[in-house]
């Protein structure tokens, strides 16, 4: 192995020249003695971490100055984040301790780094390191939302270098930032931030579709920027004409963002027509900021046909992360090649709004004393996860808790009214359910239904913006658990649950002593935890309680332990005769049993698993029915060994984000052919013998046998689903070409389950 030299001194200047940088940045905003308080942090820091380097091979001090910088540069953060950005890994990473910090910098920063420090140790079945450590930062939304911003910069870094992380590492962090941080950042009204993390996360989970987008954007990079030219010179004419101040930008879509619309649209690049958008950025007064919006509105329009259904007022108002904007989405004139107009989208707002848009809840802060709707909003939503934060439900997992976070993070909205004409702001597709716990949980719990514009509506009746809803209760009602079904948002979920659990107290208490009298006749004297997970697993219920409520309920028989025994007895003679070993249930004890399985394997086998790249059992998801030639990847899971996916599986990234220490480095060898059955959708026209040509091209030409076949037709269209045994992704790729040369064959896609 070739040895690295490493210039100490070159080391020591770069990392000066970057602190240097960082207290440029921080200058216009350092009081006091802010100065000696950051370079003491660094020196902290820079000692702390003196004899540690990163996968890269860089200084690891390179991070927390970086962490740092983002925090100043692109949040627009202060002193104390800066200080608390420049020592978030040493607590988690060396000798130094909490109680040191305290002494140094007092307990606002203490209490920062311990937000930002994982939560060590192992957790018991159902819980999620991942979402322990996530519901750990969330938790400091209480107390303070810079540690979650300080995250978010380390995040950033993280997937800026994240090339030089081995692959399994890379799908667990980019899935995780997918799934998590780029919605956190979502809300917190980070804009380019949560761009860039959606766009590095696609980057590392689905590296093909990368940069086959990003080419093709490169590729047309010339003719977009003559086109917005062409379309911006008339309104630029306008505005001059009016003495407006103002930018006008074209930029194009993020990867992310048009990666999805091919997914959810199935359709091609080039029938993407809102590949960019239009921003008008307005320097004005706050007094004029709405009227002059709409003025540039008029002026578009003048010169454009507007679609009305796409337009969106964010100006009058905000959405709840403080996000202000006027969208509209206008017909161009042909240009260039094009021989009809393309739809385009034209964003409208001042400086104010726009830093707003891009640096977020920083900048809310920012302006908080100048506009109350937008503070009102946003403490609105905060309040709500502080509430989901705080429940009282402490059985609920982390992961569990994440979900509901989560569901709140991305979403559109409704805005309604009270009977008294005060505003309302709630997630997209609530219902009047959710709307009477959002006045109060006592009106929620004893809601009988609702008037929606003085009409009678269900308690299920989905709101829509202007609607005003008065609220009818009845002290005989109670919530019961198909309310969960009816409401949407996480506030009314967490109180639903809460007055149901205290009512399904006594059939917890009843369900667990029934089972464990029962057991005892059964042989078993105690319910352990191991018992009772085995229990849980074997009548499918979600958590201990849920188990000891179905039987407390008498929804499941107590005669059913007895079957329980019986099977649990056989599967344990079964497993004994085949000298299979316990479930693996991390990645440390795979690695011990690896030598063991390559013992016992053949030489068949063509998926390789783990660092050591061993052959070892294993089985395929059905969830996405992995072939030869995939990028895949193993999972780890409690009681079915290991699992394969495809890094493009639609359950990937959740699973990524949940369990990610569980995650097992797989990939294919290419010395042997295996058949994997994959299904085809094909599109087209009909006509007579097409379904002929398509199955001789698919048995007789390329010799591949189908397994399963169904088509319809419709209005002259047909679409077919076939399943059939293929290779390998070559195998699968030469299949399609042909597919596509069959005449009246538009379209021929791999089916995702």
């Amino acid at each position: 192995m070739k040895s690295v030299v490493i210039d100490i001194e070159k080391e020591r200047l770069e990392i000066l020249k970057r602190y240097r940088k960082l207290l440029r940045t921080a200058k216009p905003f350092l009081k006091d003695d802010d100065a000696k308080q950051i370079k003491k942090a660094f020196l902290l820091s820079a000692e702390a971490h003196k004899d540690m380097r990163r996968k890269s091979g860089e200084p690891y001090i390179y991070h927390p100055l970086a962490v740092a910088q983002i925090c100043v540069e692109e949040i627009g953060l202060g002193t104390t984040s800066i200080i608390s950005a420049l020592m978030h890994d040493v607590v988690e990473d060396t000798n130094t301790t909490l109680k040191e910090i305290d002494k140094d910098f007092g307990p606002k920063i203490t209490s920062i780094i311990d937000g930002l420090t994982k939560i060590a140790g192992t957790f018991e079945y159902g819980t999620s390191q991942q979402a322990e450590n996530f519901r750990k930062m969330l938790l400091t939304l209480s107390d303070d939302i810079r540690v979650i911003l300080i995250k978010l910069a380390d995040r950033l870094h993280n997937m800026r270098t994240l090339g030089s992380m081995a692959k399994e590492k890379q799908l667990k962090i980019a899935s995780e930032t997918i799934y998590l941080y780029a919605p956190l950042a979502h809300r917190l009204g980070l804009n380019a931030i949560k761009t860039e993390l959606e766009d590095l996360g696609l980057k590392y989970m689905e590296p093909e579709a990368y940069k086959e987008i990003a080419h093709k954007l490169s590729e047309n990079k010339r003719s977009r920027e003559s086109f917005v030219e062409h379309f911006i010179r008339p309104i630029k004419k306008s505005l001059d004409a009016r003495e407006k101040n103002y930018t006008i930008i074209g930029r194009p879509k993020s990867i992310y963002s048009i990666y999805n619309k091919l997914k959810k649209g199935n359709v091609s690049f080039d029938k993407i027509y809102d590949l960019f958008a239009v921003r008008v950025v307005l320097d004005v007064p706050l007094e004029r900021e709405k009227s002059d919006c709409w003025e540039v509105y008029s002026i578009v329009t003048d010169h454009y046909r507007p679609n009305p259904s796409r337009l969106k007022d964010w100006v009058s108002t905000p959405k709840s992360n403080g996000y202000e904007s006027l969208h509209t989405t206008v017909m161009s004139m042909p240009f260039g090649n094009d021989k009809e107009g393309r739809w385009v989208e034209v964003q409208i707002r001042t400086n104010r709004m726009d830093e707003i848009a891009e640096k977020g809840v920083a900048a809310h802060f920012k302006y908080k004393g100048t506009d109350t709707r937008t503070s009102q909003a946003f403490e609105s939503w905060l309040s709500q996860v502080r509430e989901a934060l705080e429940s009282n439900d402490k059985s609920k997992s982390a992961v569990e808790l994440v979900d509901d976070i989560k569901n709140s993070l991305y979403h559109e909205e409704v805005f309604v009214f009270t009977p008294k004409g005060k505003l309302i702001v709630l997630q997209s597709g609530s219902t009047a359910l959710d709307f009477a716990f959002e006045i109060h949980s006592e009106v929620g719990a004893r809601c009988i239904g609702a008037k929606v514009g003085g009409k009678l509506v269900p308690l299920s009746h989905k709101l829509a913006n202007g609607d005003q809803i008065e609220i009818l209760t009845s002290s005989k009602q109670k919530p019961s658990e198909d309310w969960l079904r009816i409401v949407y948002t996480t506030k009314a979920k967490a109180r639903i649950k809460e007055f149901i659990k205290e009512e399904n107290k006594s059939h917890l208490i009843k369900g667990r002593d029934l089972i464990e009298l029962r057991l005892k006749h059964l042989g078993y004297p105690v319910l352990t935890l191991e018992i009772t997970n085995q229990l849980r697993a074997y009548f499918n219920a979600k958590d201990a309680n849920d188990l000891f409520y179905r039987f407390g309920k008498a929804y499941i028989p107590i005669e059913q332990l007895k079957h329980w025994k019986s099977d649990k007895e056989s599967h344990e003679r079964k497993q004994a005769e085949k000298a299979i070993q316990s479930p693996i249930v991390d990645s440390k004890s795979f690695r011990k049993e690896m030598q063991q399985y390559n013992k016992d394997r053949k030489e068949s086998d063509i998926l390789l698993i783990g660092e050591d790249m061993d052959k070892v059992d294993y089985t395929l998801a059905k969830c996405c029915n992995p072939i030869s030639g995939d990028e895949v990847f193993g999972f780890v899971t409690i009681n079915e060994g290991i699992k394969i996916h495809r890094t493009g599986c639609p359950n990937s990234t959740e699973l990524l984000s949940r369990h990610g220490d569980r995650v097992i480095k797989a990939q294919w060898t290419s010395q042997i052919a295996m058949s994997f059955i994959v299904e085809l959708v094909i599109r087209g026209i009909d006509r007579v013998g097409l379904v002929n040509d398509v199955t001789r091209v698919i048995s007789d030409e390329l010799q591949v046998n189908i397994t399963a076949l169904s088509i319809g037709v419709k209005e002259g269209l047909f679409e077919g689903k076939i399943s059939l045994m293929i290779q390998d992704t070559n195998h699968l790729e030469s299949l399609v070409a042909e597919l596509e040369q069959v005449t009246g064959v538009i379209e021929v896609a791999r089916e995702e389950i």
